[in-house]
C-alpha cells in the first residue's frame, strides 16, 4: 500500500509523524508541499473527504490568524485555493494518504496506532 505524508519538512508534527513511522517500519514517501505544491484538484478531494474547507485549514495556526479578517471568510472553493496557494502552512499538517483510502490529517501516536495496527 502506497503512503504518502504531505506536510512541510520544518514542521515539528510532521517531524513527530514522521519518527512515529519510522520506529514502527512504516514505508511512506513524504512530500513537503513548500517544495511540490499540491494540486487544486487533490486540495478539494481532500477537503470533500475530510468534510470541507474548514476541517482542511487549520484555523489555529499563526498564517491564519495573521491574516486580515477579509481573507478569513472564503466564500467559494475557488476563494479557498487561491488562499491555500497563496499560504500553504494554512492545510491542517500532516496529511497522510494511502491509496484508495480518504486521507488523514493531524498526527498523534493513539490516531496513527489505530491506523497501523
Amino acid at each position: 500500500m502506497m503512503i504518502r505524508v504531505f506536510g512541510l519538512n520544518k514542521c515539528d508534527t510532521c517531524r513527530k509523524a514522521r519518527a512515529w513511522l519510522d520506529e514502527h517500519g512504516v514505508a511512506y514517501d513524504f512530500i513537503d508541499y513548500r517544495d511540490n505544491p499540491v494540486p487544486a484538484s487533490t486540495l478539494a478531494q481532500w477537503a470533500s473527504a475530510v468534510g470541507g474547507w474548514d476541517k482542511l485549514v487549520n484555523r489555529a495556526s499563526l498564517t491564519w490568524r495573521g491574516l486580515p479578517p477579509e481573507r478569513k471568510s472564503p466564500e467559494s472553493p475557488a476563494q479557498w485555493l487561491a488562499l491555500i496557494a497563496e499560504h500553504p502552512t494554512l492545510v491542517r499538517r500532516p496529511v497522510l494518504t494511502r491509496l484508495g483510502e480518504d486521507p488523514i490529517t493531524g498526527f498523534s501516536d493513539k490516531k496513527y496506532a489505530e491506523i497501523f495496527k
